[in-house]
């Protein structure tokens, strides 16, 4: 695994025995983080707190997601520099960032700068075909070797991993932030030509679906989501309206669906 995943600490390990509590020396792996900046043509856009890995294909996932850009050609020039920690895109001509997106600061949890669908970007988020159908029985089987993919997890543990599935192209994404997963598979398929895949493709996830990883899952175009964790409310509401199939608590044999089940055969 690489190392600058993660730092290795020297650390006291609690152990108890036979009502006994005591502290002993050891050394353990902790997963890291940089704030990643975001630049568009000279300007700091955004920062990100993520995993110092596949920074390009975050940065290009957040600003699809995010509607300032609609395909890799939107993008001139994109490059990472390491020392600063920053991802310098330049638009192709034409392109601009809108004067109302302002500079936006983002956890590596769910509080970002809006909850919703952002009413300025609402034409760019369509309501999904249902045409398609999936076996729900694949899906329930995928749930299991995906829980299992994830070698930070068993390795270090704080992240939280995300797969995207297609019979022609799969990509299997980890970081300290769910959406930050979705963003750096976004900006994967941008990169290789793969959008046109997405609407017969599954989209799997370790953690809860909030309504900002719903309203990403929206702009993808992925019909399918399957979460180990519970939605929230919104996040029901959103696939209900814009018709994702949406399964949460998928763990083993069971699980629930919370729409979409007209997909599911």
């Amino acid at each position: 695994m690489d190392e600058k995943l993660f730092s290795t600490f020297s650390i006291k390990e609690i152990l108890s025995d036979n009502g006994a509590v005591r502290l002993i020396d050891c050394e353990k792996e902790v997963i890291g983080e940089i704030s990643l900046k975001i630049y568009i043509n000279g300007a700091e856009y955004a920062s990100l707190l993520c995993l110092n890995q596949l920074t390009e294909e975050l940065a290009l996932g957040f600003l699809y997601s995010e509607g300032v850009i609609d395909s890799i050609e939107d993008v001139a020039s994109i490059s990472y520099n390491e020392h600063l920690f920053a991802v310098m895109i330049n638009l192709a001509p034409g392109k601009s960032v809108e004067k109302c997106e302002s500079l936006r600061s983002v956890t590596s949890g769910c509080g970002k700068c809006f909850t919703y669908i952002n009413p300025l970007k609402h034409e760019k988020f369509i309501i999904l075909s249902d045409d398609k159908k999936y076996l729900l029985s694949s899906i329930m089987q995928a749930m299991k070797d995906f829980e299992k993919r994830s070698e930070i997890y068993k390795t270090v543990g704080g992240v939280h991993s995300v797969l995207f599935q297609q019979d022609e192209f799969s990509v299997f994404n980890e970081d300290i932030g769910r959406h930050n997963c979705f963003d750096k598979i976004l900006g994967v398929l941008l990169r290789n030509q793969k959008m046109n895949l997405v609407a017969n493709a599954v989209l799997f996830v370790s953690g809860r679906v909030s309504s900002e990883i719903i309203t990403k899952v929206i702009r993808m175009g992925v019909p399918v989501l399957v979460s180990r964790a519970t939605p929230t409310a919104a996040a029901v509401n959103l696939a209900r309206e814009y018709h994702v199939t949406l399964l949460g608590y998928v763990r083993k044999e069971s699980g629930f669906v919370y729409s979409g089940e007209e997909r599911l055969i």
